[in-house]
Protein backbone atom coordinates (compact mmCIF):
# COMPACT_ATOMS: atom_id res chain seq x y z
CA UNK A 1 0.00 0.00 0.00
CA UNK A 2 1.37 3.38 -1.06
CA UNK A 3 1.94 5.83 1.78
CA UNK A 4 0.26 9.14 1.03
CA UNK A 5 0.95 12.58 2.47
CA UNK A 6 -2.36 12.54 4.37
CA UNK A 7 -1.60 9.10 5.83
CA UNK A 8 1.85 10.23 6.97
CA UNK A 9 0.57 13.42 8.58
CA UNK A 10 -2.30 11.56 10.29
CA UNK A 11 0.04 8.88 11.68
CA UNK A 12 2.58 11.47 12.84
CA UNK A 13 -0.13 13.56 14.53
CA UNK A 14 -1.51 10.51 16.34
CA UNK A 15 2.00 9.58 17.45
CA UNK A 16 2.64 13.05 18.87
CA UNK A 17 -0.69 13.01 20.68
CA UNK A 18 0.12 9.61 22.18
CA UNK A 19 3.53 10.86 23.32
CA UNK A 20 1.96 13.80 25.13
CA UNK A 21 2.96 16.63 22.79
CA UNK A 22 0.66 19.64 23.17
CA UNK A 23 -2.00 19.98 20.48
CA UNK A 24 -0.89 23.40 19.26
CA UNK A 25 2.70 22.22 18.90
CA UNK A 26 1.60 19.03 17.15
CA UNK A 27 -0.43 21.08 14.66
CA UNK A 28 2.58 23.28 13.89
CA UNK A 29 4.79 20.23 13.38
CA UNK A 30 2.15 18.66 11.13
CA UNK A 31 2.12 21.77 8.95
CA UNK A 32 5.90 21.72 8.77
CA UNK A 33 5.89 18.03 7.89
CA UNK A 34 3.32 18.65 5.15
CA UNK A 35 5.53 21.40 3.68
CA UNK A 36 8.58 19.11 3.77
CA UNK A 37 6.67 16.30 2.09
CA UNK A 38 5.39 18.67 -0.59
CA UNK A 39 8.95 19.87 -1.26
CA UNK A 40 10.18 16.28 -1.42
CA UNK A 41 7.40 15.39 -3.85
CA UNK A 42 8.40 18.34 -6.06
CA UNK A 43 11.92 16.90 -6.12
CA UNK A 44 10.54 13.56 -7.29
CA UNK A 45 10.84 11.72 -3.96
CA UNK A 46 8.01 9.61 -2.62
CA UNK A 47 6.60 9.97 0.90
CA UNK A 48 7.99 6.59 1.96
CA UNK A 49 11.41 7.48 0.58
CA UNK A 50 11.50 10.80 2.46
CA UNK A 51 10.24 9.39 5.75
CA UNK A 52 12.20 6.15 5.58
CA UNK A 53 9.17 3.89 5.77
CA UNK A 54 8.43 4.35 9.52
CA UNK A 55 6.29 7.41 10.26
CA UNK A 56 6.04 6.71 14.01
CA UNK A 57 9.82 6.46 14.36
CA UNK A 58 10.28 9.72 12.49
CA UNK A 59 7.62 11.49 14.57
CA UNK A 60 9.10 10.20 17.82
CA UNK A 61 12.64 11.19 16.81
CA UNK A 62 11.45 14.62 15.71
CA UNK A 63 9.67 15.26 19.02
CA UNK A 64 12.66 13.99 20.99
CA UNK A 65 15.11 16.24 19.13
CA UNK A 66 12.94 19.24 19.88
CA UNK A 67 12.68 18.36 23.56
CA UNK A 68 8.93 17.81 23.44
CA UNK A 69 8.76 14.36 24.97
CA UNK A 70 7.65 14.08 28.58
CA UNK A 71 10.55 13.94 31.02
CA UNK A 72 10.76 11.08 33.47
CA UNK A 73 11.11 12.80 36.82
CA UNK A 74 12.21 9.76 38.88
CA UNK A 75 10.02 10.77 41.82
CA UNK A 76 9.93 7.26 43.26
CA UNK A 77 13.70 6.90 43.02
CA UNK A 78 14.16 10.31 44.65
CA UNK A 79 11.87 9.41 47.55
CA UNK A 80 13.59 6.05 48.12
CA UNK A 81 17.05 7.65 48.02
CA UNK A 82 16.01 10.33 50.51
CA UNK A 83 14.53 7.69 52.81
CA UNK A 84 17.75 5.68 52.67
CA UNK A 85 19.78 8.77 53.53
CA UNK A 86 17.51 9.58 56.47
CA UNK A 87 17.44 6.13 58.08
CA UNK A 88 20.66 6.26 60.11
CA UNK A 89 20.20 9.85 61.39
CA UNK A 90 16.60 9.03 62.33
CA UNK A 91 17.68 5.91 64.24
CA UNK A 92 20.40 7.91 66.00
CA UNK A 93 17.89 10.61 66.95
CA UNK A 94 15.57 7.99 68.43
CA UNK A 95 18.50 6.53 70.38
CA UNK A 96 19.35 9.94 71.88
CA UNK A 97 15.70 10.47 72.78
CA UNK A 98 15.45 7.02 74.37
CA UNK A 99 18.59 7.56 76.49
CA UNK A 100 17.00 10.71 77.87
CA UNK A 101 13.50 9.28 78.27
CA UNK A 102 14.61 6.04 79.93
CA UNK A 103 17.03 7.80 82.32
CA UNK A 104 19.60 5.20 81.31
CA UNK A 105 22.52 7.42 82.33
CA UNK A 106 20.76 9.10 85.24
CA UNK A 107 22.76 8.49 88.45
CA UNK A 108 19.81 9.52 90.61
CA UNK A 109 18.20 6.86 92.72
CA UNK A 110 16.76 5.90 96.04
CA UNK A 111 17.67 3.46 98.74
CA UNK A 112 15.95 2.02 101.76
CA UNK A 113 17.40 1.40 105.19
CA UNK A 114 15.94 0.26 108.45
CA UNK A 115 16.77 1.97 111.73
CA UNK A 116 17.50 0.14 114.96
CA UNK A 117 13.99 0.75 116.19
CA UNK A 118 12.50 -0.81 113.04
CA UNK A 119 11.58 2.34 111.09
CA UNK A 120 12.03 2.24 107.33
CA UNK A 121 13.75 5.25 105.84
CA UNK A 122 13.93 6.06 102.14
CA UNK A 123 16.86 8.06 100.89
CA UNK A 124 16.39 9.82 97.56
CA UNK A 125 19.47 11.00 95.69
CA UNK A 126 18.89 13.52 92.88
CA UNK A 127 21.57 14.27 90.31
CA UNK A 128 21.46 15.94 86.89
CA UNK A 129 20.54 13.51 84.12
CA UNK A 130 23.42 13.39 81.57
CA UNK A 131 20.95 12.10 79.02
CA UNK A 132 19.37 15.55 78.69
CA UNK A 133 22.43 17.46 77.44
CA UNK A 134 23.47 14.40 75.43
CA UNK A 135 20.13 14.46 73.63
CA UNK A 136 20.27 18.20 72.91
CA UNK A 137 23.78 17.84 71.51
CA UNK A 138 23.02 14.66 69.59
CA UNK A 139 19.82 15.80 67.88
CA UNK A 140 21.41 18.74 66.00
CA UNK A 141 24.22 16.41 64.93
CA UNK A 142 21.61 14.00 63.59
CA UNK A 143 19.96 16.81 61.61
CA UNK A 144 23.34 17.86 60.20
CA UNK A 145 24.18 14.30 59.23
CA UNK A 146 20.77 13.85 57.63
CA UNK A 147 21.29 16.98 55.55
CA UNK A 148 24.46 15.69 53.91
CA UNK A 149 23.38 12.03 53.67
CA UNK A 150 20.01 12.78 52.09
CA UNK A 151 21.43 15.26 49.62
CA UNK A 152 24.23 12.87 48.61
CA UNK A 153 21.83 9.94 48.25
CA UNK A 154 19.38 11.87 46.07
CA UNK A 155 22.10 13.34 43.88
CA UNK A 156 23.79 9.98 43.44
CA UNK A 157 20.55 8.26 42.50
CA UNK A 158 19.54 10.89 39.94
CA UNK A 159 23.05 10.86 38.51
CA UNK A 160 22.92 7.07 38.22
CA UNK A 161 19.68 7.29 36.24
CA UNK A 162 21.02 10.13 34.08
CA UNK A 163 18.05 12.21 35.19
CA UNK A 164 17.62 15.70 33.69
CA UNK A 165 18.00 18.99 35.62
CA UNK A 166 20.22 17.30 38.19
CA UNK A 167 21.93 20.50 39.29
CA UNK A 168 18.66 22.39 39.62
CA UNK A 169 17.24 19.64 41.83
CA UNK A 170 20.39 19.53 43.96
CA UNK A 171 20.38 23.28 44.49
CA UNK A 172 16.67 23.35 45.33
CA UNK A 173 17.05 20.39 47.70
CA UNK A 174 19.96 22.10 49.45
CA UNK A 175 17.74 25.10 50.16
CA UNK A 176 14.67 23.10 51.14
CA UNK A 177 16.29 20.36 53.24
CA UNK A 178 16.61 22.43 56.46
CA UNK A 179 12.88 23.12 56.40
CA UNK A 180 12.09 19.51 55.51
CA UNK A 181 14.25 18.17 58.34
CA UNK A 182 12.75 20.59 60.87
CA UNK A 183 9.28 19.50 59.77
CA UNK A 184 10.28 15.86 60.15
CA UNK A 185 11.64 16.53 63.64
CA UNK A 186 8.46 18.43 64.60
CA UNK A 187 6.38 15.49 63.42
CA UNK A 188 8.42 13.11 65.57
CA UNK A 189 7.96 15.38 68.60
CA UNK A 190 4.21 15.52 67.99
CA UNK A 191 4.09 11.72 67.79
CA UNK A 192 6.05 11.57 71.06
CA UNK A 193 3.60 13.87 72.84
CA UNK A 194 0.69 11.86 71.48
CA UNK A 195 2.25 8.65 72.75
CA UNK A 196 2.92 10.21 76.16
CA UNK A 197 -0.56 11.62 76.74
CA UNK A 198 -2.73 9.10 74.89
CA UNK A 199 -0.94 5.75 74.81
CA UNK A 200 0.58 6.00 78.27
CA UNK A 201 2.32 2.94 79.68
CA UNK A 202 3.12 1.28 76.37
CA UNK A 203 4.04 4.49 74.58
CA UNK A 204 7.51 3.22 73.63
CA UNK A 205 6.01 0.50 71.42
CA UNK A 206 4.01 3.19 69.62
CA UNK A 207 6.35 6.16 69.64
CA UNK A 208 9.53 4.48 68.43
CA UNK A 209 8.21 2.90 65.19
CA UNK A 210 5.76 5.70 64.42
CA UNK A 211 8.31 8.48 64.99
CA UNK A 212 10.87 6.63 62.88
CA UNK A 213 8.37 6.10 60.05
CA UNK A 214 7.15 9.69 60.34
CA UNK A 215 10.61 11.22 60.10
CA UNK A 216 11.72 9.06 57.18
CA UNK A 217 8.41 9.48 55.38
CA UNK A 218 8.46 13.26 55.78
CA UNK A 219 11.98 13.50 54.37
CA UNK A 220 11.13 11.19 51.45
CA UNK A 221 7.97 13.14 50.62
CA UNK A 222 9.79 16.46 50.88
CA UNK A 223 12.58 15.35 48.55
CA UNK A 224 10.08 14.03 46.00
CA UNK A 225 8.17 17.33 46.19
CA UNK A 226 11.37 19.26 45.49
CA UNK A 227 12.17 17.00 42.55
CA UNK A 228 8.66 17.43 41.18
CA UNK A 229 8.96 21.22 41.44
CA UNK A 230 12.32 21.42 39.69
CA UNK A 231 11.69 18.86 36.94
CA UNK A 232 9.00 19.96 34.46
CA UNK A 233 6.70 17.57 32.70
CA UNK A 234 8.10 18.64 29.35
CA UNK A 235 11.35 20.40 28.60
CA UNK A 236 11.36 24.06 27.79
CA UNK A 237 13.34 23.77 24.60
CA UNK A 238 11.65 23.67 21.23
Amino acid sequence: MTLTVDDAIHTATETWRRLGVEQATADEMAEELAADLAAASADGRSVADYIGGDVEALATSWADERGLLPVRRHLKETAVAAAQGAVLPALAALAFWWVNWSHLLDPSGESMRTTLDGDVLWEVRKFPNPGVPLMWVGLPLCVLAAFFLVRRAVRGTLQHHHAPVLEATTQALTKALPVILVAAAALAVAIGYFGDYVIGTYQLFFTAPMALAGMIGAVAAGAAWVRNRTCPTVTATS
